[in-house]
């Protein structure tokens, strides 16, 4: 559909956004670029078994690194994504990458714990000023199949973070903490990728701009659209307080409980993450056609049987049951994003702001409390007493049905 000038009617707005073309170009640009992002990310936790011997650290310290990096990705998000949405920023994509540069930067080379926060930190803060902004593109330019941008947009996170493992075992773990650096070279790559994004972006606002005090098309209360948002809240926080298990401690667990080395609890750790990218990749599309609550439901509460039979098997089970866990776990969250989309609609950034930034939250408490669990009760307890936290999916049966969403 073309658009002359900025002058449509406004009984016309608010189908532009329906009636745009899927532009996958730009969905597999954003996809890319949130692989990189979480690749670099991904550094900080492949390397917790090597910081810890190198620098004395306890497990509740790594977890406070887990902490500092989550809860500075987390509170500036929906912030962020509320005022873009009111003032969209195109090239903040590319400024938020240079906080990523420069915290991967030092932590190549820092020495003590307070500089490890410092630079874990600043990683932290290009996350939060990237998840909001490239979700909102990933939708601008999704022609209406949110569920499939929003996933092909995940897919390239959950990616990035099974691949940073990989590298980090092949290139940190061998020779040192030095070497992180060279993961600058993704981050160089990436401030390109965002800033041809920014462009796009910027060519395209007043063709996408999102209307304020649009309304809504779900039929619901107010009281039942926070109500609503209370569940997801909560499901985000039972995925994600079990999901801080595998990424800050697995490594730990396997080598621990089985004996395995650091290069082989990270590839299991690998298979995990891919799992999580797969899960993440399918989940969207399906919610399309079958309803995103079905998916919330499956999602959730379908991984308890898995998450409860975990810590009591040898390590050929434990893998195939990480991978089972993985997969069924992941596929929610692009349906979680997109639902309360479409219950608040008119507020994309902000509400990708928030639910990214509840999972870095609930992740980064997640790692800290489990840290001292670890630390107290020892790390196998730690898998025992998470197995029960997919049982509160059983909460998706509070969420309302809504009618299909006509706007952003």
């Amino acid at each position: 559909m073309a658009i002359s000038n900025s002058q449509t009617s406004a009984s016309a707005a608010p189908a532009a956004p329906q009636s745009s073309p899927l532009v996958m170009r730009i969905i597999g640009a954003v996809a890319l670029a949130h692989l990189i992002n979480d690749l670099i990310q991904s550094v900080l936790p492949s390397i917790y078994p090597m910081l810890k011997d190198s620098h004395g650290l306890t497990f509740t310290q790594v977890g406070l690194i887990t902490l500092t990096f989550q809860l500075t990705a987390s509170l500036l998000q929906p912030w962020v994504g509320y005022y873009t949405d009111r003032h969209p920023k195109p090239y903040l994509l590319p400024l938020g990458m240079v906080s990523t540069l420069i915290g991967i930067l030092m932590l190549s080379q820092v020495g003590s714990f307070a500089m490890i926060l410092l630079a874990s930190g600043l990683i932290g803060i290009g996350s939060s000023t990237f998840h909001p902004e490239a979700s909102r593109v990933a939708r601008l330019a999704s022609g209406g199949r949110y569920g499939l941008a929003q996933s092909t947009f995940q897919v390239g996170g959950n990616a990035g973070s099974a691949f940073g493992p990989l590298l980090a075992a092949a290139i940190v773990i061998p020779f040192g903490q030095g070497n992180v650096a060279l993961f600058a070279l993704f981050a160089v790559f990436a401030l390109f990728v965002l800033y041809r994004i920014s462009h796009w972006y910027a060519s395209h606002l007043n063709l996408f701009k999102l209307k304020q005090g649009q309304a809504a098309t779900h039929g619901l209360s107010k009281g039942r659209v926070w109500w609503a948002l209370v569940v997801l809240g909560l499901l985000v926080f039972s995925k994600y307080f079990y999901m801080a298990s595998f990424t800050s401690y697995f490594t730990f667990y396997l080598i621990e409980k089985f004996d395995l080395s650091v290069a082989s609890s990270q590839l299991h750790l690998f298979l995990f993450l891919g799992a999580v990218a797969a899960g993440t990749f399918f989940g969207g599309p399906i919610g399309d056609k079958i309803g995103r609550k079905a998916v919330i439901w499956f999602s959730i509460l379908g991984a308890a049987p898995f998450t409860l039979l975990l810590p009591h098997v040898d390590l050929f089970w434990t893998s195939v049951l990480s991978v089972i866990i993985g997969f069924v776990l992941a596929s929610a969250f692009s349906a979680i994003v997109v639902y309360a989309q479409e219950l608040v609609p008119g507020n994309v950034g902000m509400i990708a702001g928030v639910f990214f930034g509840l999972m870095f939250g609930f992740g980064g408490i997640g790692a800290a409390l489990l840290g001292h669990l670890a630390d107290i009760h020892g790390i196998e307890y730690v898998y025992f007493l998470c197995s029960f936290l997919p049982l509160l999916g059983i909460l998706a049966i509070f969420l309302p049905r809504t009618k299909k969403a006509q706007t952003l």
